[in-house]
């Protein structure tokens, strides 16, 4: 087991043993839910950032992978969008989604979905800018998960980065804009091969480096755009 995944697991205990019931928390100026099992967004700076660097299209529609507690796609509604879905693997993260699109009113424009990536959308839907605050650590393939929270920090085998880069571009109108959150802990090399696979590159939007206990941690927006031909 490498460090990373060790230090994945590690926090994920961390988060189980914090969970007591359902939590209120403050991010972005609103207040949220939190019901146990689903990941901690004030555990890191990343909601926060990617939440604010994202342009929203206001008007225009929205569509998270792993959406967890729901805020990066509630805000969007906030900031605009009209049309958003959010999906998660957890069953947890999805009615906590629900939950917080209720909360601040945009239950109406907010459809959540439980799915692993893209599975429960149909070929045919088309999103204005399609997001995903990835699970960065890669774990091995023969890794198996022994809790929800784990896929929210751990991608075995890098599973879900390829299927996110694959599949997200189908899922983009003609002038949809594709992102990704990526961190340090993350395998920044194994991403851009797979990019470069599927003819695909990376450019950096923001970026801020975070101090954590153990590490620093650098936590990156990517815009991902099609290579020209």
């Amino acid at each position: 087991m490498t460090n990373n995944v060790r230090t994945g697991r590690e926090e994920t205990e961390r988060l189980l043993g914090e969970a007591s019931g359902t939590t209120e928390f403050e991010l972005l100026g609103l207040e949220w839910t939190l019901l146990p099992g689903v990941f901690a967004p004030f555990h890191s700076p990343s909601t926060s950032h990617y939440s604010q660097w994202l342009p929203y299209p206001a008007g225009k529609s929205l569509l998270e992978m792993g959406c967890g507690a729901g805020v990066t796609a509630v805000y969007g509604a906030l900031r605009g969008c009209t049309a958003v879905t959010a999906v998660d693997i957890v069953p947890a993260a999805v009615d906590n989604a629900r939950r917080n699109a209720e909360r601040h009113g945009v239950a109406d424009r907010v459809r959540v979905l439980e799915s692993d990536m893209f599975r429960a959308l149909g070929p045919g839907e088309r999103y204005d800018l399609v997001f995903w605050n990835s699970n960065a650590i890669e774990a091995p393939a023969d890794f198996v998960y022994t809790q929800d929270l784990e896929h929210s920090v751990l991608d075995r085998g890098y599973e879900s980065h390829r299927a996110y880069l694959r599949e997200a571009p189908r899922h983009l109108t003609d002038t949809g804009r594709l992102f990704i959150g990526f961190n340090s802990r993350g395998d920044l090399d194994h991403l851009q091969r797979i990019a470069d696979e599927e003819g695909l590159r990376l450019e950096k939007i923001n970026s801020t480096n975070h101090e954590f206990p153990d590490r620093v941690v650098e936590f990156r927006l990517f815009e991902i755009v099609r290579r020209a031909s």
